[in-house]
Formats: C-alpha cells, sequence, structure tokens
C-alpha cells in the first residue's frame, strides 16, 4: 500500500463502517421512487409516534402503574419518563432524519417492551399486537437503512466526507508536486565546467 493511497477519499462501504457512517451514512440505493418512498415512511413514521410521548405524560402515574409497574420492572415512574421522552425526541428525529439510527434504536426498544406488554395482557393477538409490532419492525428498519438519501443524516454525511475528500485531494497533489520536483532535481544532468 503506497502512502498516495492512504489519502484517498474512504469508499462507501468504509464510510458505513466508521464511527461516523454508522450513525449518519444511509445505505445507497439510487432509485429515486425508492429513495422517496423510504423519506415517506420516515416521515409518517415519526410524526404518529410522537402522540405516544405526549399521551404517556398526560398521565404519567397511571401510564406507570398500567404498564410499567404490572411488567415488574422497576422504578415505573422513571421508566415512564424515559419512555415518554424517547418518544417525545425521538420521533420528530426520526421525522429528519437527524441522527436516524440512534433515535430508531430508542423507539425500537420501547415498541418491544410495548410488545412484551401486549403479549403478557392478551397473548398472542394480532389486534393488540399489531400497531406495536409495525412500529418496531419500520424503526428496526431504520436502525439497520438509516434514514436515506433525502434526510439531514445524509447532508452531514455528505458534508463531513466532502470536506475529507477536498483535505486528502489536496493533500495528494501536495505530495505529487513535492514527489515531481525532486524527481525533477535527480534527472538533472550535473554540469561540469
Amino acid at each position: 500500500m503506497t502512502s498516495l493511497s492512504l489519502l484517498n477519499p474512504m469508499t462507501a462501504q468504509q464510510r458505513y463502517l466508521s464511527l461516523g457512517g454508522a450513525v449518519f451514512g444511509p445505505n445507497q440505493s439510487t432509485s429515486p421512487a425508492f429513495q422517496i418512498s423510504w423519506a415517506i415512511l420516515r416521515i409518517v413514521a415519526g410524526i404518529v409516534m410522537f402522540h405516544n410521548g405526549l399521551d404517556k405524560l398526560a398521565n404519567i402515574e397511571s401510564f406507570a402503574q398500567a404498564y410499567v409497574a404490572y411488567l415488574g420492572l422497576p422504578f415505573p415512574i422513571t421508566l415512564s419518563y424515559l419512555a415518554a421522552f424517547t418518544e417525545l425526541l425521538g420521533a420528530p428525529l426520526v421525522a429528519l432524519g437527524l441522527f436516524t439510527r440512534p433515535a430508531a434504536l430508542g423507539l425500537f426498544f420501547t415498541m418491544l417492551v410495548a410488545m412484551y406488554h401486549h403479549i403478557k395482557v392478551a397473548g398472542l393477538s394480532i389486534p393488540y399486537l399489531e400497531l406495536s409490532a409495525l412500529y418496531a419492525a419500520t424503526f428496526l428498519f431504520f436502525l439497520v437503512n438509516g434514514a436515506g438519501q433525502f434526510s439531514v443524516d445524509a447532508l452531514i454525511t455528505k458534508a463531513i466526507y466532502g470536506v475529507r475528500a477536498n483535505r486528502a485531494e489536496g493533500q495528494r497533489e501536495s505530495l505529487e508536486s513535492v514527489f515531481q520536483k525532486s524527481s525533477a532535481a535527480e534527472v538533472e544532468p550535473t554540469k561540469s565546467v
């Protein structure tokens, strides 16, 4: 591996595997129809999820008793606030496509707890499970795939890696000019007097 290859911009796979790419970078699909439907799903899921957090905060003690304490979890009021604020903060972030993966992770876990609650109350009854299962599957999709190309995350990724690519290109050009100058100096024959 040459020193110049170390300065080349990262490939899409390398960006995805980096920390910034893992948080911000969406999977790459060039289909406009796919990207538009991906954005619509993200926006709708974020908007309709927001009210769940508001509903919890409207009567936090009741929610804590009926859902969290019923499951036997410790600190029901604290966990209820945590769930409410995860939904109140995570849902708009998903809708905007900003920090989508971390927000989707929190929302996915709240939906897993909701599914567990529904199973404990009614068994594997589809009418009780359907909404939380659909939400969980949707947030799992965004956790795995990111926000898509029409998102704030995609803009951040483009800005971060655009700056890095420009910086790497400048360094490469600088190294090439130094190399060319040193090669030219070596090639010049020494003149004898």
